[in-house]
């Protein structure tokens, strides 16, 4: 990871993408992309499959190298080259995968990879103590930290998932589809804790389908087409057909042709 001065950013931008670009042989996944991503804020980057919303979480994230452009974290012009070097950096990433595993408990998912020691061997009621105090600060509804995370439900999952990338004190964290296949409880208590947070000052990067959820924790939705900007919102100003049109690249679109219809209607009823 090179790391260089570099002075342009807003107040309180924390990752700042600045003409990004992705070739996959034939295939231009990123065209020119310009994000900015603020602490204490949920950025949602939404898009259609093929959108290129993958290509650059993977870009940040340190899983791919893009071909032009450059990353500004905190203030400077960084080049990420792996995952670690993400993460040394302070950018967690939260894949839908979650890459748990299911016979351990919640306490060694939480710390695999990085146990604490004291005398030679595994802290293991400093962990303990540690993995109960940080799902406490995230408001997590987890019965125990010394059961198998198998037998945890999705919701719960998801939020073992979300505290292990804290462990690293990160200021970034992304997360891809957090809700995917969750029922309503279990996809309400992650988006609780999307807001808890952004209440520790984070900043958030969520990656969703799902535009009810995007509209209940969203600060801004970016949205991606065909691998490049096609529109920033701020979601307090902002009807969710004019962010669909932005996604499916037309302004006129089941939903807002039935808004339209809808407010011709009730004109005419006036």
């Amino acid at each position: 990871m090179t790391v260089t001065p570099t002075p342009v950013t807003a107040a309180g931008t924390v990752l700042a993408m600045r003409g990004v670009s992705k070739r996959f042989g034939a295939v231009q996944a990123l065209k020119n992309i310009e994000l900015d991503v603020r602490a204490g804020e949920v950025l949602a980057l939404v898009g259609d499959n093929g959108a290129g919303k993958s290509t650059l979480v993977k870009t940040i994230a340190g899983v791919y190298t893009a071909d032009d452009g450059s990353m500004v974290f905190d203030g400077r012009e960084v080049r990420v080259g792996s995952p670690a070097e993400a993460q040394h950096l302070g950018i967690a990433t939260v894949f839908q995968d979650l890459a748990l595993c299911d016979n351990l408990d919640v306490v060694a998912n939480l710390y695999l990879g990085r146990e604490l020691r004291k005398g030679g061997v595994m802290d293991e009621v400093e962990m303990e103590r540690s993995s109960w105090e940080l799902l406490r600060q995230l408001s997590a509804k987890i019965p125990s930290v010394r059961i198998p995370v198998a037998s945890l439900s999705g919701g719960q999952r998801q939020t073992v998932a979300i505290a292990r990338s804290l462990l690293g004190q990160p200021k970034v964290v992304m997360l891809d589809e957090p809700t995917a296949a969750l029922g309503v409880a279990q996809t309400a208590e992650v988006l609780n804790l999307v807001e808890r947070l952004r209440e520790r000052g984070l900043a958030v990067i969520l990656i969703s389908h799902n535009m009810a959820d995007v509209m209940a924790v969203a600060d801004r939705v970016a949205v991606l087409r065909l691998g490049r900007n096609n529109g920033v919102f701020t979601v307090n100003e902002t009807k969710t057909q004019d962010i669909i049109a932005a996604i499916t690249g037309a302004t006129d679109n089941a939903v807002s042709e039935r808004a339209a219809r809808r407010t011709q209607q009730e004109g005419s009823a006036s």
